[in-house]
């Protein structure tokens, strides 16, 4: 998993420096950052710390329907969705400490106003790909404009949430996303295996219908 995705995370890495030394990141990201009224403050912190409610919410929500209505499916479906979450998030992690880009509010202390603290480094965005990983994922299990839609915004407001909030560069939210996107359509593959590994047809546990 980590070895496929690792190759975006560099290729990633060298635009994000790009984009730096040219200072289009600094630029974008004073606008966004310059949203200050009470609305957009207020909406920004919610969509900011919404990932951690709706990242939970979401797959133990499918997890419980599964034991409820009895369905593997929908077991699967869980699982894929959590795992492809915790990859995105130990995969970040990971890209931060490589990389150790730092914060905005600390490359420029006095254009850049800091409205949530934050700790590790700034490279790439850990909110944002948790959050599209979640989006993505989702949408490949339920591939209907009701699910797609609302999970894109969702995601996208994160993503933007983050600058408003001014701890991270648009490189870094436009990376978590690439990533995000990159670990749920990797995961894909990977979940075949773990669900023939928990599920398998010979011993198909007699709780689970499909």
């Amino acid at each position: 998993m980590m070895s496929r995705v690792l190759p975006l995370v560099i290729a990633l890495s060298v635009m994000c420096q790009t984009l730096v030394a040219q200072n289009w990141d600094a630029r974008a990201l004073q606008r966004v950052n310059g949203w200050d009224t009470p609305f957009a403050n207020k909406y920004n912190e919610v969509m900011s710390h919404s990932i951690y409610a709706v990242g939970t919410a979401v797959p133990v929500a499918i997890g419980l329907a599964s034991l409820i209505k009895r369905n593997r499916e929908l077991m699967a479906d869980a699982i894929y969705i959590g795992t492809t979450m915790a990859e995105a998030a130990v995969l970040t992690f990971s890209a931060k400490e490589i990389v150790g880009r730092r914060r905005p509010f600390d490359r420029w202390p006095g254009m850049i106003v800091q409205r949530e603290q934050v700790g590790s480094y700034s490279f790439p965005s850990g909110h944002t790909a948790m959050a599209f990983s979640l989006a993505t994922s989702l949408s490949l299990r339920y591939p209907k404009w009701y699910v797609i839609v609302p999970s894109a915004l969702w995601a996208t407001s994160v993503g933007i949430s983050r600058m408003q909030r001014g701890v991270h560069y648009p490189s870094d939210v436009i990376s978590g996303a690439l990533i995000g996107v990159g670990v749920a359509f990797v995961n894909v593959y990977v979940n075949k295996w773990l669900d023939r590994l928990i599920f398998p047809e010979k011993r198909k546990p007699r709780f689970f219908t499909r």
